[in-house]
């Protein structure tokens, strides 16, 4: 093999890594020439250390959250093995974070399949239904900005805790249903339907844990971003809460960046926009601020989940070892 090739080689294995790399390193540069990072920065020392280890614990915990649901998704296959199931997700979300048009995804049923037995068509089938209830709680999270904007109204309120409770509704009808869309939906949809079929829980109790501990997951991580985003300067208190489905809807549709970089805080600026936030020059650059720092936050927050995964297994073992 000619160093050509060797090099040519090197470049076509890690190009995913190197595009992220650039990209991040050009936002970087983007970012201090149009603010300068120290002005970003400073909005962290008005927040105060309390407000932000109190936010970063609350995101880390929210880690623990999505790894017991995937516990109850997959009880036989993990099994005794909690810490090692927090590293896969660990590493899934990282790679989620960090790779470009949600490519991150598929390491989820190949991680599955390597570390637990998981086969890999079944893995997939239950991602796309935890993607699908991970939407639905996001929307309802955020919607707690629009209910805030009636002044809190009764009518308000049985609106969003109709759409809250919608899945727990549709799954007694589940059967039916997929049997009409199979019937109905064209046949490039089928494989899709069952996907579907498959990666839905076949008993109540174990979807209604599931819907549960997703809403419980998506409504602290919410509630956190727009709590961070309010104590930022963001008003009404709607856009905290637009600004903080924007943001994350950024991350969960294929338009993501590496890294989320450029990405991330355009969402919060449009979701905050759309939700009642001013759209004047000021207001739009105080929200762009106020957006990065919020990516910052959820930045650092997963790679503080990643550094526990990689202490807990040491940990485990010394706890075990001292018995």
């Amino acid at each position: 093999m000619t160093e050509t090739t060797g090099w040519s080689g090197w470049l076509a294995r890690n190009r995913a890594v190197l595009l992220t790399v650039a990209v991040i390193l050009l936002y970087a540069a983007f970012v201090q020439w149009a603010w300068g990072w120290p002005s970003i920065l400073a909005a962290w020392r008005e927040v105060g250390i309390g407000a932000i280890l109190l936010a970063l614990a609350l995101l880390v915990a929210t880690y623990f959250v999505r790894a017991h649901r995937i516990h109850d998704y997959f009880p036989h296959e993990t099994k005794g093995r909690f810490v090692r199931l927090f590293r896969v997700t660990q590493v899934h979300n990282i790679l989620n974070i960090m790779l470009p048009l949600r490519t991150g995804e598929t390491s989820f049923p190949l991680l599955m399949r390597s570390e637990f037995g998981v086969p890999l068509a079944h893995g997939t089938s239950a991602l796309l239904v935890l993607r699908l209830l991970d939407l639905h709680a996001l929307l309802a999270a955020a919607g707690v900005g629009l209910v805030a904007e009636t002044e809190y109204r009764l009518w308000a309120w049985l609106l969003w805790l109709l759409f809250l409770v919608l899945p727990l509704a549709v799954f007694p009808i589940r059967d039916p249903m997929i049997v009409l869309a199979r019937k109905r939906l064209p046949e490039k949809f089928a494989n899709l339907v069952d996907q579907i079929d498959d990666g839905i829980p076949r008993g109540l109790g174990r979807f209604v844990r599931a819907w549960a501990l997703t809403v419980l997951n998506w409504g602290v991580k919410v509630l956190v971003l727009a709590w961070v985003l309010a104590l930022m300067g963001v008003m009404p208190l709607a856009a905290c809460f637009g600004g903080a489905l924007g943001g994350e809807l950024s991350s969960v549709l294929p338009v993501h960046a590496p890294g989320g970089v450029g990405t991330y805080p355009a969402g919060i600026a449009a979701g905050a926009a759309v939700f009642g936030a001013g759209k004047d020059g000021a207001t739009l650059a105080a929200l762009a601020k106020a957006g990065i720092n919020a990516h910052l936050l959820v930045i650092v927050s997963a790679l503080a989940g990643a550094a526990i995964s990689l202490v807990l297994p040491h940990l485990a073992n010394r706890k075990g070892g001292s018995k």
